[in-house]
């Protein structure tokens, strides 16, 4: 188990991240393992995310490319959030995804891609217009 001190760091940096959403998934968990969640919050945010030697924005260009790789889709539409939420543009994630087609091929690309629109659609952000601003 984590510190306190690094599962209070958790939970700010996951609001400010995901905002109160983010806090949803102690509650999805509670019922089955709120350890799990205890981990997330405590170890995953606390004490990895929290490091110092990356920015939010480079640990969030991360996350979109290693989930685009594993093909997670589910969390890789709360990464899209939270990288919306800490100032990525959409057409930052959009390039994130095109440069992801190169070394996780076109299905993964293709899905990252359509979560994105996906999460995009729900914020009111489309089109994305390439090399330029949203437009709603």
């Amino acid at each position: 188990m984590a510190s306190k001190e690094a599962y209070e760091r958790g939970l700010q940096l996951l609001r400010e991240t995901n905002g109160e959403n983010g806090l949803k998934v102690l509650d999805v968990l509670a019922d089955v393992s709120p350890e799990l969640g205890n981990q997330v919050v405590g170890w995953a945010f606390g004490e990895i995310s929290a490091r110092p030697n990356l920015s939010r924005r480079d640990r969030q260009l991360l996350n979109l490319g290693m989930l685009t790789a594993l093909g997670t889709e589910p969390q890789l539409e709360l990464n899209i959030n939270s990288a919306l939420n800490i100032g990525l543009t959409p057409e930052e994630i959009v390039e994130a995804f095109l440069h992801a087609l190169v070394y996780c091929g076109l299905p993964r690309a293709l899905n990252a891609t359509l979560a994105a629109k996906k999460v995009f659609a729900e914020r009111g952000l489309l089109p994305v217009v390439p090399g330029g601003t949203t437009t709603s």
